[in-house]
C-alpha cells in the first residue's frame, strides 16, 4: 500500500471527507460545513441520494427508494443548521390519507392523523376498539417524550442513558413486551393489530419479535402526520445537494472509494477507484458500517471479534421492488396503499424465521401521480410495488426466481380486484441483490442489523468507531437508525462527534 506522507496527512488543507451522498452523508457534510469545514462527498453512483434514487422511463417518474416522509421537524433543523429555511428549498405536503388499507374481505381504513376522522371506520372494521386506538396514540406519544432526548436526537445511548430517563419512566420504556404483545393490550381486533403492526416494517423488523418501545414509530406517522414534496420524494435529495454546494462543499459523483488508507490506528486518506488519492485525517462513511469493515478497510485493521460480531449480526428485512408503468387509472386506490395477507404472522415467519420470501406477501403500493400527475403519462399511473422480504441470504435465487415472484406478487394484487397484468406498460425490478450493488447496503439489508431484539437500540454500531481514529459513521446502519428523518440525525451525530474531536 502506498504509504501517505506525514505532511499530507496532518495538512491543515486537508478535506475532510465523506464517502456516499446518501442522505447521511449529505447531512453530515451540511453540519460540517457550515462549521467552515472543508469536505468532499465522494458518490459512486452518478446521482447523489443514495436508496433515495428516481428512475424515468417512457413518461414515468418513480423514486426508488424512501416513500414516506415523517418527522418533518428534523429536516427544518438541518435546514437551520446551515442559516437557511426549509420552505425555500422544499415544498413538503401533508398527505391524506396517511395511508389507505385493505384486507381480503373489502374492509378498508383511511389512516388519518385526525382521530374524528378515524374513529368512525374503526368502529366499522372493529367494533369496539375505538377507545383502546386512543390510549394507544397516548402511549406511543408518552414513547416518544421519554426515548426521544436520550435514544433519538441524542448521542448513541449507552447503559448511563437510563439515568436520564425519569425513574418513573424506565417501566414506560417498555423493552420488554413485543410490539405485537402491547398492541394486543390496546385494541383486540386482528385488523386493528395488523394495522399497528406495520409500523415495524419501516426499521426492517417483525411487530411479534421487536421490542414495544418501537411503537413509537407508530407516533411520528398516526399523531405527527405524513408528508410528500413537490416534484417528488428525489426532491429532498436534491435540495441537501444544493444547500451542501452552497456552503461550498465539493460533491464528486461517479467516483467510489475503493479503500480507506490507514497508519497507526489512523486514517489518513482514501483511494479512489479511478486510482487518484486524497488525504484527509478524518472522514464519514455513509455506507454500511459492515460493508466498509469489510471491503474498504485494509485486513486486520479491526479486532476479530468486532469484525465477527458484525458478519454475524442478524440483517434487518430488504425488500422485493416493481417499478410499474400502468395504463389506465384507479380512484379507488390512494397515493399510499396496503394490501395485507391474511395470516400476518406466519408472513414474518417466512421472513425472519425460515428466510424466504413471503409465501403471502403483504403489498404496500405507492402512486405518486395521484399527489404529482406530470409522474405518470395522461390516463396512466406509476406503480411503486414494495414487497417485505428477507436480506438476501442464500436460501432464495433472485437471479432464477425474480420473475416468478413478481408473477406471485402480481396475483396477490388480482385477489383485491387489481388484476393489472394487462396493462403493464413499462417495468423494472429490484432485488435484494440490485439493492447490495446500488447501495452498498449489506445483503441488501434495508436497515443494517435487525432490530428483533429488545437491545436493539444499545447495538446500533456507534458513530465514532471505536478502533480508528479519524473514522465516523452515518446512515441507517448506526445510530439512529433508518428512515429519512433518522438518517439525517445520523449525519448530525456523525459530524458533532468530528468537530467534538477536533478535526
Amino acid at each position: 500500500m502506498k504509504r501517505f506522507a506525514a505532511r499530507q496527512r496532518y495538512a491543515s488543507d486537508c478535506p475532510i471527507v465523506v464517502i456516499g451522498g446518501g442522505i447521511g452523508g449529505l447531512s453530515a457534510a451540511i453540519h460540517l460545513a457550515a462549521q467552515g469545514r472543508r469536505v468532499i462527498v465522494f458518490e459512486q453512483n452518478e446521482i447523489v441520494g443514495g436508496k433515495m434514487g428516481q428512475y424515468r422511463a417512457s413518461g414515468y417518474r418513480w423514486d426508488t427508494g424512501p416513500s414516506v416522509i415523517t418527522m418533518r421537524h428534523v429536516l427544518e433543523d438541518l435546514f437551520s443548521a446551515a442559516s437557511r429555511n426549509l420552505s425555500d428549498y422544499l415544498d413538503l405536503h401533508p398527505v391524506e390519507p396517511l395511508t389507505r388499507y385493505f384486507w381480503q374481505d373489502g374492509s378498508r381504513l383511511n389512516a388519518s392523523r385526525n382521530f374524528d376522522r378515524m374513529l368512525p371506520q374503526i368502529e366499522a372494521i372493529a367494533p369496539g376498539d375505538g377507545p383502546g386506538y386512543r390510549r394507544f396514540l397516548a402511549y406511543a406519544e408518552r414513547l416518544h417524550r421519554i426515548t426521544g432526548p436520550v435514544f433519538i436526537y441524542d448521542r448513541p445511548p449507552t447503559p448511563a442513558s437510563f439515568l436520564k430517563v425519569h425513574p418513573l419512566d424506565i417501566l414506560r420504556v417498555d423493552g420488554l413486551r413485543t410490539m405485537a404483545q402491547a398492541q394486543a393490550a390496546f385494541v383486540k381486533s386482528p385488523h386493528m393489530q395488523q394495522f399497528l403492526g406495520r409500523f415495524a416494517t419501516y426499521v426492517g423488523a417483525s411487530p411479534y419479535l421487536a421490542p414495544a418501545t418501537l411503537n413509537v414509530i407508530a407516533h411520528v406517522e398516526l399523531n405527527g402526520g405524513v408528508y410528500y414534496p413537490a416534484g417528488g420524494i428525489y426532491a429532498i435529495a436534491k435540495a441537501y445537494q444544493t444547500v451542501a454546494q452552497e456552503l461550498g462543499v465539493e460533491i464528486v459523483t461517479g467516483c467510489g472509494v475503493q479503500s480507506i488508507e490507514v497508519e497507526a490506528d489512523r486514517v489518513v486518506g482514501v483511494s479512489l477507484a479511478n486510482g487518484s488519492q486524497v488525504a484527509t485525517s478524518a472522514l464519514i462513511a455513509n455506507l454500511d458500517v459492515t460493508t466498509v469493515a469489510e471491503k474498504l478497510l485494509p485486513p486486520n485493521t479491526l479486532p476479530a471479534q468486532r469484525l465477527a460480531h458484525l458478519q454475524n449480526s442478524e440483517p434487518s428485512g430488504s425488500g422485493f421492488v416493481l417499478l410499474l408503468g400502468v395504463r389506465g387509472q384507479r380512484p379507488d386506490l390512494a397515493h399510499h396503499n396496503i394490501f395485507f395477507s391474511t395470516d400476518y404472522r406466519r408472513e414474518f415467519d417466512d421472513i425472519f424465521e425460515r428466510g424466504q420470501p413471503p409465501r403471502q406477501p403483504t403489498i404496500y403500493v405507492a402512486i405518486s401521480a395521484k399527489t404529482t400527475s406530470t409522474d405518470a403519462p395522461p390516463g396512466c399511473e406509476n406503480w411503486f410495488v414494495l414487497v417485505n422480504v428477507p436480506a438476501d441470504n442464500g436460501h432464495f435465487n433472485w437471479a432464477e426466481q425474480a420473475t416468478t415472484y413478481r408473477d406471485r406478487a402480481l396475483a396477490r394484487l388480482a385477489d383485491f380486484g387489481l388484476d393489472i397484468r394487462g396493462q403493464i406498460e413499462v417495468e423494472r425490478h429490484l432485488t435484494p441483490p440490485d439493492i447490495e450493488h446500488l447501495t452498498g447496503a449489506r445483503q441488501g439489508a434495508l436497515y443494517g442489523a435487525s432490530s428483533n431484539n429488545r437491545w436493539a437500540a444499545f447495538r446500533r454500531p456507534h458513530n465514532r468507531d471505536p478502533h480508528l481514529h479519524g473514522l465516523y459513521y452515518a446512515g441507517g446502519t448506526t445510530h439512529p437508525g433508518g428512515g429519512v428523518p433518522m438518517v439525517t440525525l445520523s449525519g448530525k451525530v456523525a459530524s458533532d462527534l468530528l468537530l467534538e474531536d477536533g478535526f
